[in-house]
């Protein structure tokens, strides 16, 4: 017997449905059962006996029962298919938790009613998505009427989806609490706050970097002081007041524009030849209702797994890119605002993501692949879609010759993202911040106090002076360089001889941080005052 494709994929190929984001999973009968990973999604195979009927009924409980679901590829299918197949379904079987289901999502995606009667009230409660596999809304709604739980992540005008999996195969999901938990009890309450200073200053600075902007003092200030602010002292961090508060603190209060865009924006680069673009983002008419959804999933997805809905809202936010300035900064500002508001670190605490991601240039190339699983599939669908036409002033005061037109096509996407993958980008990204890049901050501090230590045991001296031999004997590999003589001549003669007291500096010093080196090169860096 030949594979052909059962459940979703049946039914994409029977609509002639194609989405952004593929399906996950392609299911297939054939003569054993069997689960293959075939470049980078999942294949499974079913002996004769688990076909379903060809019908939409057969193929979308299957789909329900054993494969991935994919929110986009909903939207699309219930905008092209007859509501009496649904109705019919549900009337056949009004207490079956699949009809249920699957009426529930119709009405859901399409704002229609179904021809068909309301669930009996004694029928018990089933959730719409598995919560056991998907990231969730911790508080689920009632859905009376198919006696339903919504405890999906956001409302219908954007709900992204996390595939989270079983427990049993969720050791790649980053418990960020242990991780910082596991440094107090290495380094010490006092010096993790010691070190927040640097760590915030090290953020702002590297999220510049991330959009290749200057690295201006002023503007990486305030940003670190944006930081230190409102980090997890937000209570509706997502609200138009809130977001205008933040683009304020990022950018100035003389920025050329503030507040929610109401132009059209796309994510590009400018060559002499022409405009090249790598993404669209939401038309402006969509952005109010989409920033006021993505408000309802933060709402929603509070006490549910930290990192999960930390990529989810963040990485929603920079799709959506509702604000006319700021929103790169901003989408990684909602990473450590989410780990501080859900407790998972201290609000004083900064997870220097941004140093992780512009470090190296491994870092930058992971992330700019993060966002590409979206952006990318998302343009080959609609390198067609977009044009340069006449210029005209848009209703925030942004000049504009762009024009995208296929929004209504391009919404099924928009609102109905897989940010799986960003989730697990991010869960790796914050167990190598905390793991290292923390790690090695807190380890330099605490050998940097040491040193200082050290050398006060032989020389009474200002921690000023202390830090200025540390950090030229760490860059001169341990010689005394002739700056460091005309620095401080009464310690370091100008003769180039090191008499028996500065070499015991010298040793002491250096013993310090041979005994215990960073494992990267992380650290305080030699021009970078203590905190």
């Amino acid at each position: 017997m030949p594979d052909f494709p059962i459940g979703f994929q049946r039914l994409a190929e029977r609509y002639g449905i194609t989405t952004v984001q593929p399906l996950f999973t392609r299911s297939q009968v054939g003569k054993l059962r069997r689960r293959e990973r075939v470049a980078g999604q999942e294949l499974l195979t079913w002996p004769a006996q688990y076909e379903p009927a060809d019908s939409f009924r057969g193929h979308f409980e299957f789909g329900l029962k054993y494969e991935r679901l994919n929110f986009e590829f909903f939207s699309r299918l219930f905008a092209c298919v007859d509501p009496e197949e649904v109705a019919a379904w549900v009337r056949e079987a009004p207490t079956g938790s699949y009809a249920r289901r699957t009426a529930f999502f119709y009405e859901w995606f399409t704002g229609g009613r179904l021809d068909a009667p309301d669930t009996a009230p004694n029928v018990p409660y089933t959730d719409a998505i598995d919560a056991g596999e998907y990231l969730t809304a911790a508080r689920a709604d009632l859905v009376r009427r198919w006696r339903v739980k919504n405890n999906l992540p956001g409302p219908s005008g954007f709900c992204p989806m996390v595939h989270l999996g079983p427990e049993r195969e969720r050791g790649w999901l980053y418990d960020v609490a242990a991780g910082v938990r596991q440094l107090d009890e290495t380094y010490g309450p006092e010096l993790l706050l010691r070190s927040a200073a640097w760590l915030t200053f090290k953020e702002s600075r590297s999220s510049f970097a991330i959009e290749h902007e200057g690295d201006r003092s002023d503007r990486v200030g305030r940003f670190a002081a944006a930081i230190a602010e409102f980090s997890g002292r937000m209570d509706d961090v997502l609200s138009p007041a809130s977001l205008l508060v933040l683009q304020r603190a990022v950018l100035g209060d003389d920025a050329l524009r503030l507040g929610i865009r109401r132009s059209p924006v796309f994510v590009g680069q400018n060559s002499f030849r022409a405009q090249i673009v790598h993404y669209v983002a939401p038309s402006e008419e969509l952005v109010d209702g989409m920033t006021q959804a993505l408000r309802e999933v933060e709402r929603r997805t509070r006490g549910a797994n930290t990192v999960a809905r930390a990529a989810a809202v963040s990485f929603a936010f920079v799709y959506l890119h509702p604000l006319t300035d700021g929103n790169g900064r901003i989408h990684r500002f909602l990473v450590n605002h989410l780990l501080a508001a859900d407790g998972a670190v201290p609000a004083n605490i900064i997870v220097p993501v941004s140093a992780t991601i512009a470090g190296t240039a491994k870092g930058s190339a992971d992330y700019e692949q993060a966002l590409e699983v979206f952006s990318r599939p998302f343009m080959r669908r609609h390198a067609g879609s977009y044009r340069f036409g006449q210029q005209r002033i848009c209703a925030d005061g942004v000049p504009t010759d762009f024009e995208f037109t296929q929004t209504a096509d391009a919404e099924h996407a928009w609102r109905y993202p897989d940010l799986t993958e960003h989730a697990r980008y991010l869960s790796a990204v914050l167990r190598q911040t905390v793991e290292h890049e923390m790690a090695n901050e807190a380890l330099a501090l605490r050998q940097h106090d040491r040193a200082r230590t050290a050398i006060k045991q032989l020389v009474e001296m200002p921690d000023a002076d202390a830090d200025r031999i540390i950090r030229s004997l760490r860059q001169e590999n341990w010689t005394v360089s002739n700056k460091l003589r005309r620095a401080l001549p009464e310690l370091f003669d100008s003769g180039g001889a090191l008499h028996a007291r500065q070499e015991a500096i010298v040793a002491a010093v250096r013993a310090v941080f041979d005994d215990a080196a960073p494992d990267t090169q992380g650290g305080l860096e030699d021009d970078e005052p203590l905190p």
